[in-house]
């Protein structure tokens, strides 16, 4: 998942990207309102962490900006603001949540979950898809039958992100930004490689037969993890049925 962090001490901005890379989250940074809201008119984010007292444009004002433009992205918001008039403030103008600093890491953690479980339809941490179950707070991953999957950190980030958006096509430059840091090296022939190894899981997972596939390639555009399989012996992978 990516996810921008708009926060004006960069000591803090770091120390998140640290704690929540291991959690499978990877983050780009701004220390000012204006390249905050620049970086989330222009890229896709998750999720954003926003602080209020922001120089150049205040974090309120960039929610604001986000919001009238329909931009419907979890906004947590972080700050050393306490009056409550203010904490109605951000949420009134579109947040999900509020934290006030000082903070644990562990809870920003916890909210950060919740506000995109709940963006995306979800009461439990466990992500249930095509035979696999996926704990997004252990990240371990299970078929039906109990049988431990073990996932290396790109599989798991790459496993849940797909599972968060099922029957999507999702090209692999979309894939490459939602689970590759942003120093990485972002290799999209690396992403066709850690695509087979899920299709492995899931389709042992569901007991297809050869030729079969829960994540179908279409061709020239990326890769759809299907959500109920049903191929009844057409091939998906030859002719693509991709919606308008």
């Amino acid at each position: 998942m990516k996810l921008l962090i708009v926060e004006d001490d960069t000591n803090l901005s770091q120390a998140l990207v640290r704690f929540l890379k291991p959690a499978g989250y990877v983050a780009d940074t701004a220390n000012n309102g204006i390249d905050g809201l620049h970086l989330a008119e222009n890229e896709s984010y998750d999720a954003l962490i926003l602080d209020l007292g922001l120089p150049q444009l205040s974090g309120l004002e960039l929610l604001k900006r986000l919001r009238q433009q329909q931009n419907n992205v979890p906004v947590l918001i972080l700050t050393a603001r306490d009056a409550w008039h203010e904490r109605v403030d951000g949420l009134k103008a579109g947040a999900d949540d509020y934290l006030g600093k000082p903070f644990h890491q562990e809870e920003l953690l916890a909210r950060l979950n919740a506000i995109l479980r709940r963006h995306h339809g979800l009461a439990e941490p466990m992500l249930v898809m095509a035979g696999i179950h996926l704990n997004t707070h252990s990240h371990q991953a299970f078929t039906a039958q109990g049988e431990l999957i073990s996932l290396s950190a790109l599989e798991y980030r790459l496993l849940r992100y797909m599972m968060l958006n099922p029957d999507q096509v999702l090209s692999k430059t979309q894939l490459s930004e939602h689970i590759y840091q942003e120093e990485q090296l972002r290799d999209s022939n690396v992403i066709e490689v850690y695509i087979n190894k899920l299709r492995q899981y899931f389709d042992q997972a569901v007991g297809l037969g050869a030729g079969k596939a829960t994540i179908l390639t279409h061709r020239g555009q990326g890769y759809r993890l299907v959500s109920q399989p049903d191929f009844q012996g057409e091939s998906h992978l030859s002719q693509p049925q991709v919606q308008p």
